[in-house]
C-alpha cells in the first residue's frame, strides 16, 4: 500500500473509532457490566497502544513512550510483552478519558511522522493495526449496547426505527454439488489474518445453504412451540447453559413484541434476522426447524463467488449503513452483513498454520480452543474489514454480540 494512501487509511479508522464513541456521556465511557466487555474508553486506549507497542516501539530501541505505565492499563492479552491489568476491572483504570484522547492524538502525530520512514515489515504491522482497530469499533459498539442494555434498555443514540415489510424474502436454498475445494486467503488478498490462512483443501459433501439468515417471526415460531423447553433440540451443553440462565427467548427480547437495540427500544421487525444469539441456541433452532448449521468452509466455498462479483463493495447491511441493527434481507443469496452467522466448526487451525513470531504470534492462535466459528460479519461491523475468508470466534454462549444463523442442510 502506498504511503498516501496508508497514512489517509490510518487517520480514517482512527477517526472513526471516535465517532463512534461520541454518542455515549463522559461516564459511560467507562461502563463495563461484565468481564467480556471492556468500556468505552479502554477500547479508544487499547488501539492506541497497539500501534505505539507494535509499531513505533519496535521501529526504534531508544522509543520513548507516552506513558510507561500504560503497558500495563492497556496491554489486552499479550503475555510476551509483560503483565497487565485484571480484564474484570477494566473500568477502575486510573487513566481520564482527556489523557487518553491526548494519548491517540499523540501516537497518531507520531506515526504519521514515522510512517514514510518505516520498514515493509512494519508498514504491514499498521495495515494489521488498522484492521485490528476495525475489530474494536464492532467491540465498541457490542459492549456499549451490553452496559446499556443491563442499565434498563438506554439508548446508545435514539433514532425512529425504519418502515420494515411485514414478510421475509422467500426462503429458498443455495445448492453446491460438494467435492474436493480450496479455502483459505489467497495470495492475491490485499491482506488477511493469520488465522485466515494456509489456502488448504477440505471435502465437501453435496449440501445447500439457506439464502437468507432466520428472522425475527421465524424465531417467534420456536418460542411459541416450546423450543426454549424441549431438551430434545439442545445439545447437552447447551440445555445445561439454557436452563440455569433461565432463557426463555433472545437474551435483549421483551416479553411485548419489542426488542432492546442501540437506537432504544422498537417494535421487533418480523422480516428482519433475529440476532444476539448464543451457538446453543442458534443449533437448537436448526434441529428444531429440521436442518442444521452450516460447516465454515460450505459457507465460505458459496460466499466466495459473492465477493470476487463485487470487489471493495460487498452486498449487505454494515456500520457504514448507520443503522446499527440487522436489516430485512432482499431476495437472493446474502451471505455478508446484518448477523454473524454461527457455524458449526470448531475454531481450530488449518493445516500447516504456524503463528507469528514474539507478542503478534499472539493475536489469533492461541484462542485456537473451545469457541466456534462464526462468518460473513453484521450491520456493526466495517465493510472493507470482511472477505470471504474471514474467520470470527466466540464461546458457545455468547449471546451479546450481534450473531444469528443461517441453515443448512444436505442435499
Amino acid at each position: 500500500m502506498a504511503g498516501d494512501e496508508l497514512e489517509r487509511l490510518y487517520l480514517a479508522t482512527r477517526a472513526q473509532t471516535v465517532r463512534l464513541a461520541a454518542p455515549i456521556s463522559r461516564a459511560d465511557h467507562a461502563l463495563q457490566r461484565m468481564a467480556d466487555a471492556s468500556p468505552t474508553q479502554w477500547h479508544l486506549a487499547h488501539t492506541t497502544w497497539f500501534f505505539e507497542r507494535m509499531v513505533l516501539a519496535e521501529a526504534d530501541a531508544g522509543y520513548a513512550p507516552v506513558d510507561p505505565a500504560y503497558d500495563y492499563w492497556f496491554n489486552s492479552y499479550y503475555d510476551a510483552v509483560g503483565p497487565r491489568h485484571p480484564r474484570p476491572e477494566r473500568h477502575a483504570i486510573p487513566v481520564t478519558l482527556d489523557a487518553i484522547h491526548a494519548y491517540r492524538a499523540a501516537v497518531d502525530a507520531r506515526l504519521v511522522e514515522a510512517l514514510p520512514r518505516l520498514p515493509h515489515a512494519l508498514r504491514d504491522r499498521v495495515v494489521l493495526g488498522v484492521a485490528h482497530e476495525e475489530q474494536h469499533q464492532e467491540l465498541l459498539l457490542t459492549d456499549i449496547f451490553y452496559g446499556l442494555l443491563d442499565d434498563g434498555g438506554r439508548a446508545y443514540r435514539a433514532r425512529a426505527a425504519s418502515a420494515s415489510p411485514a414478510a421475509a424474502a422467500p426462503l429458498d436454498w443455495l445448492a453446491h454439488p460438494g467435492g474436493l475445494v480450496e479455502l483459505g486467503v489467497t495470495a492475491a488478498a490485499p491482506f488477511a489474518f493469520d488465522n485466515e490462512g494456509p489456502r488448504h483443501r477440505v471435502w465437501l459433501e453435496p449440501f445447500a445453504l439457506a439464502t437468507r439468515c432466520v428472522t425475527n417471526a421465524e424465531w417467534d415460531e420456536f418460542v411459541a412451540d416450546g423450543g426454549y423447553a424441549d431438551p430434545r433440540h439442545w445439545l447437552s451443553d447447551g440445555w445445561a447453559t439454557a436452563q440455569a440462565g433461565g432463557w426463555r427467548r433472545p437474551w435483549h427480547w421483551l416479553d411485548d413484541g419489542r426488542e432492546v437495540t442501540l437506537n432504544g427500544v422498537v417494535a421487533r421487525a418480523p422480516a428482519a434476522p433475529v440476532c444476539h444469539l448464543s451457538f446453543y441456541e442458534a443449533d437448537a433452532y436448526a434441529r428444531w426447524a429440521g436442518a442444521r448449521l452450516p460447516t465454515e468452509a460450505e459457507w465460505e466455498v458459496l460466499a466466495a463467488p459473492v465477493e470476487a462479483a463485487h470487489p471493495g463493495a460487498l452486498p449487505g447491511h454494515f456500520v457504514d449503513d448507520d443503522v446499527l441493527h440487522p436489516a430485512p434481507q432482499p431476495p437472493g443469496f446474502r451471505p455478508f452483513g446484518d448477523v454473524w452467522q454461527w457455524t458449526a466448526s470448531p475454531y481450530t487451525a488449518y493445516p500447516r498454520f504456524a503463528p507469528a513470531a514474539g507478542a503478534l504470534g499472539e493475536y489469533n492462535g492461541k484462542f485456537m480452543c473451545n469457541q466456534l466459528v462464526l462468518r460473513g460479519g453484521s450491520c456493526l461491523s466495517p465493510r472493507r474489514h470482511l472477505r470471504a475468508s474471514y474467520r470470527n470466534f466466540f464461546p458457545p454462549h455468547a449471546r451479546w454480540q450481534m450473531s444469528g444463523l443461517r441453515l443448512a442442510r444436505w442435499t
